[in-house]
């Protein structure tokens, strides 16, 4: 049984019930067969996504840019340094705007207020393709790779070394939603919001080793986000006792996997070893972001 996603805006996780995450993660799985098939989809053929940036991006712009087109579709960057935004038009007059010209809106930026904005006044789907609050894009990614490798995801330990930061509330959402266990080890100060704890269940471990013995996935992301670059030096203070290296993960399960949204800040939070291991699944994920966020396009666009 399916249940009809159109018309809905993707801003999280947590909107969506697990019926429908599972029907999103199974369209993507059968979008990414049939690519590898040679099998030409084009449920959105002549339709429009609107490709709003304010922060910089390789993964998202490349996977959404390519995904709308091989549906069929056309993907249009829009600049932050581009649109009226900067000069002051209101995000509800741009996204009435946006409505009359395009299909979806994609949109990557710092406050995530910005997108609930854009999607309360806009009449078309509205996807958050990352804002500093979550990631849920990159989130359904990575939970397709972990159910491509492990088969299942119900009971899964999943262990998030670093930041409490977008990534890790999205891992926190999708482990509710998932039934997967998840483990925040993080530096005291630095722990995601309580009320986010206790709406997923997710906990927090200070003690990095602790936190991974038994890990059936160790994920971690850089120690400074973009918006952060002046807290840098005093993070990685912090932060240091947190890298996931050769003898941090041998306290995992032997066929953990390794997870980073990317980019990696390579000697810091991850070491090549680690990156580079037979574990690491880390450019299957970015792979991955292309089909699911697909998924999500045909799904809530079609």
């Amino acid at each position: 049984m399916t249940v009809s996603l159109k018309g809905r805006d993707f801003l999280d996780v947590w909107d969506f019930n697990r019926e429908e995450l599972d029907q999103i993660l199974n369209t993507a799985d059968m979008l990414k067969l049939r690519h590898k098939m040679g099998i030409i989809d084009q449920p959105l053929k002549g339709k429009t996504l609107g490709m709003y940036f304010s922060k910089a991006s390789t993964r998202t712009r490349l996977s959404f840019e390519v995904g709308i087109y091989q549906l069929g579709g056309y993907g249009l960057f829009l600049s932050a340094n581009d649109l009226q935004l900067r000069r002051g038009e209101s995000i509800a007059d741009t996204a009435r705007v946006f409505s009359r010209y395009l299909d979806g809106i994609m949109i990557r930026t710092f406050s995530h207020q910005d997108v609930l904005d854009l999607a309360q006044y806009a009449d078309i789907p509205v996807i958050n393709a990352l804002t500093d609050y979550s990631h849920p894009c990159q989130i359904m990614a990575d939970v397709m790779t972990i159910r491509e490798k492990k088969r299942h995801l119900d009971g899964l330990k999943m262990v998030f070394v670093g930041d409490g930061n977008n990534v890790a509330l999205s891992i926190m959402e999708a482990g509710a939603k998932f039934n997967m266990e998840v483990v925040i080890a993080c530096p005291k100060g630095y722990e995601p919001k309580d009320a986010d704890l206790t709406r997923t269940g997710a906990r927090v471990v200070y003690d990095p080793v602790e936190a991974v013995t038994g890990a059936d996935v160790i994920y971690t992301d850089v120690w400074a986000s973009m918006g952060q670059e002046a807290e840098a030096a005093v993070r990685k203070q912090h932060f240091a006792p947190y890298q996931v290296n050769a003898d941090l993960v041998k306290h995992a399960k032997p066929d953990y996997l390794f997870m980073h949204c990317l980019p990696a800040h390579r000697g810091e939070e991850v070491t090549n070893e680690v990156a580079d291991s037979i574990n690491s699944v880390i450019f299957d994920e970015a792979e991955n972001r292309l089909h699911a966020q697909k998924a999500i396009m045909a799904l809530i666009m079609g």
